[in-house]
């Protein structure tokens, strides 16, 4: 769902507080673009994300997180919360999470599948610039 990401603040030397413009895909073909706060960063393991909206309220959180479990296995988990308050984003609220959750979905499931095509990635060689 994810078209690009645009590093506009690089934050401290862990990336907390990097600030960045995520340019994103929506349904019938549009696009959307979004400011994400990074925190909470672990370093090659994991961080979590505040996307920041116009309307206080309506921030969406997410978090993304790599665990080693033994020689050449790794576990990809992925997070995210919508808080929709406001109409009219709150009226289409379940199509707008299911549009959301199949276009996650999707990326997860590409994630997964690289991550074992490639049994030799070792989360602690990730380089995080």
């Amino acid at each position: 769902m994810v078209k690009r990401v645009d590093v506009l603040w690089p934050g401290d030397e862990r990336h907390n507080g990097r600030l960045r413009r995520v340019i994103y895909k929506m349904p019938f073909g549009r696009e959307g673009a979004a400011l994400e706060l990074v925190h909470d960063v672990e370093p090659e393991r994991g961080y979590t994300y505040t996307m920041i909206s116009r309307e206080p309220g309506n921030d969406q959180t997410g978090r993304i997180q790599l665990e080693p479990l033994g020689p050449n296995r790794t576990r990809f988990s992925f997070e995210e919360r919508y808080h929709l308050t406001k109409a009219p984003y709150r009226w289409f609220e379940g199509p707008i999470y299911r549009f959301i959750n199949r276009q996650n979905e999707a990326s997860m499931r590409r994630a997964s599948q690289w991550l074992s095509d490639h049994p030799e990635f070792r989360s602690d060689l990730v380089a995080t610039g």
